[in-house]
């Protein structure tokens, strides 16, 4: 297996040379031999990208929080709420207890304070302003028809009309909701929606309106987008698709520090043919540098700022939609942790329970945890709990401490383990 020692300028020196020498080598055409990286060590570098293992400390302003969120670049929305919102989890899995109005302010609050918006890139997720233009080719597609499921894109065309006539009454009256509009309600979920809500979807898809606020019931309000998103942003160029997609695979590699290719591409949900060429290119001008981790059958790309520390320390438990996880084959290859969500499973059949999250402990996922927000009694509800073989001897002690944090922070009395 090849050395690997720390420099100043990189987390891994050898066998690559320092990152410029590397990008150098590609402005050369010089071909960068690629390194053998131990499975230990691509996981120190895949918790670091992703901020775990950085102290603690109670988060009440938008700085630290912002810089995680720059760090992972978004976070998923999913509609379950049986123990937080899946946005809010994220962040306190790395920062700790924090103040989630602060999402809220910068997701759905006045114009005047956004920082974040709603749109799909991996599934439904809320991301940083800046990512908007990197995604404009991906609206413009969604507006011709050509992606988007096919009871969204006959709005492209044939049903063209009575979607222009929802964003004139949007226009006209302000933010509105499906369920404002006559048989605008969805019957019982996203499969059963009616003709308003999905032409106000293909809107959204096509970025001609965008999330204004959410209601109580985390249902969307939608406005159009030049009364949302900030002129400042709107004004910004748009970049040709392909300069779009290269930009994304970067972000996807930072977030990652060393990954598959396939793992690139799904953190934007981006196609075989859209990452290609990115990839290439991020090679070539030495921001990706080439890599073998020790385990996988795939060849990986280590981003050329990762870094590689000699521990990583601390714990955190993860919402299933938590981006170091939600790819379940890149799960298990990172840790030999086969982990499925088990929601739509019935409950005679689940394995480990209804909403399990994974305990990420000293970098290592060593248990599993089934929770419930009793809100009515108040009180944070373990349902089940596995430890996984060979789990440390304090795992249930520091587990329930992490429980216990988590509780306050969703203001609950702690459960007992």
């Amino acid at each position: 297996m090849a050395r690997a020692h720390r420099c100043r300028s990189h987390g891994l020196c050898r066998p690559y040379g320092r990152a410029r020498q590397a990008r150098c080598a590609g402005r050369r055409g010089r071909r960068v031999t690629p390194a053998t990286l131990s499975l230990k060590a691509a996981r120190r570098i895949a918790l670091a990208a992703q901020g775990f293992g950085l102290p603690r400390r109670a988060v009440t302003s938008w700085a630290p929080l912002g810089r995680t969120l720059d760090r992972i670049a978004l976070h998923q929305i999913d509609s379950v709420n049986v123990l937080a919102r899946a946005h809010y989890l994220p962040a306190f899995s790395r920062l700790g207890s924090y103040d989630r109005g602060l999402i809220d302010r910068a997701a759905w609050g006045p114009k005047r304070q956004r920082r974040l918006f709603e749109y799909w890139a991996h599934e439904a997720s809320l991301l940083p302003l800046d990512l908007h233009p990197l995604l404009r080719w991906r609206m413009a597609r969604a507006e011709r028809g050509e992606i988007g499921w096919g009871h969204l894109r006959v709005f492209a065309g044939e049903k063209r009309g009575a979607a222009e006539a929802i964003l004139d009454r949007i226009r006209a009256e302000g933010p509105l909701a499906a369920s404002d509009f006559e048989h605008g309600k969805s019957r019982s979920g996203w499969w059963e929606w009616g003709e308003t809500k999905r032409a106000l979807e293909w809107l959204f898809w096509a970025g001609r309106i965008t999330t204004a606020t959410r209601r109580g019931s985390f249902e969307r309000v939608y406005d159009l987008a030049e009364r949302v998103i900030p002129p400042a942003i709107l004004d910004l160029p748009t970049p040709d698709p392909a300069e779009a997609q290269r930009r994304l695979i970067a972000r996807a590699a930072r977030a990652h520090g060393i990954a598959t290719a396939a793992d690139l591409r799904d953190y934007f949900r981006l196609k075989p043919d859209e990452a290609k060429g990115a990839i290439e290119a991020l090679v070539e001008a030495g921001e990706l540098l080439p890599a073998r981790v020790e385990g996988w059958r795939q060849p990986a790309f280590l981003h050329a700022e990762a870094r590689a520390p000699r521990r990583i320390d601390g714990q955190a438990l993860l919402v299933p939609f938590d981006p170091l996880i939600w790819e379940r084959g890149r799960t298990e290859r990172l840790f030999g942790f086969h982990y499925r969500i088990e929601i739509y499973v019935p409950a005679d059949k689940r394995t480990h329970g209804y909403y399990v999250l994974p305990f990420l402990m000293d970098g290592a996922l060593v248990a599993r945890v089934d929770l419930k927000a009793d809100r009515q009694a108040g009180r944070l509800l373990v349902r089940s709990l596995h430890l996984e073989p060979g789990a440390p001897v304090d795992t249930r002690a520091r587990l329930g401490a992490e429980l216990a944090g988590m509780a306050r922070w969703l203001e609950l009395d702690p459960p007992a383990l």
